[in-house]
C-alpha cells in the first residue's frame, strides 16, 4: 500500500510540476508579446534617459499595470534588451525610497536562462509596501567572470 501511495504522490507532483512549467511558458509568451507594444505612454523607449557604452540598449516596458500611465507601485515591468557585446545579457533592477533600497533583483535575458519568470519584476516587496520609488536598470554581462556594464536607465515609479 505504501508503494501505491508513493507512486500516486509522485504522479501528482509530476503533473503539478508540468502545470507550473506550462504556466511559466504562457507568462513568458505573454510578456514577450507585450514587450513589443507600447504601454502606459512609454513607447518602448527608456524613461528618464539612460547611458550606454555603445554595447547595448535596455528599455523598461510595463508588463502588468493597474491602468495608470507609466510604471506604478504594484505593477510589473520587464525589459527590451539588445546587445552585440554578449550572448548572455543580464539586467539588474534596484529601486530606492528616500535613499533606502527597497527592491534589488537580477535576471538573464537570453533563451537558455533557467528562471525566465524572473525577467518580470514586480514593483513591490516586503520592504516596499507602497509609494513612489526611483529605479535603475543596468544591462550587464558576466563574460570572463567579471561584470561589465553595457547600458543603464533610470525610471520613476509612481505611488
Amino acid at each position: 500500500m505504501n508503494t501505491v501511495r508513493r507512486a500516486t504522490a509522485h504522479t501528482f507532483l509530476a503533473l503539478l510540476e508540468g502545470l507550473l512549467i506550462a504556466s511559466m511558458l504562457v507568462l513568458l509568451v505573454a510578456v514577450a508579446a507585450l514587450a513589443g507594444k507600447p504601454r502606459g505612454g512609454w513607447g518602448g523607449k527608456p524613461h528618464g534617459g539612460g547611458t550606454t557604452s555603445g554595447a547595448g540598449t535596455v528599455a523598461m516596458v510595463v508588463a502588468v499595470d493597474n491602468g495608470a500611465a507609466g510604471a506604478n507601485w504594484n505593477d510589473s515591468v520587464t525589459y527590451a534588451v539588445s546587445t552585440t557585446a554578449t550572448q548572455y545579457p543580464y539586467v539588474s533592477t534596484q529601486c530606492t525610497q528616500n535613499r533606502t533600497l527597497v527592491l534589488s533583483t537580477s535576471a538573464g535575458f537570453f533563451p537558455s536562462y533557467a528562471w525566465p519568470s524572473a525577467q518580470v519584476v514586480p514593483l513591490t516587496t516586503d520592504r516596499w509596501t507602497g509609494g513612489a520609488a526611483d529605479c535603475t536598470a543596468k544591462l550587464y554581462s558576466m563574460d570572463g567572470g567579471s561584470q561589465a556594464t553595457l547600458a543603464t536607465i533610470t525610471f520613476h515609479v509612481g505611488g
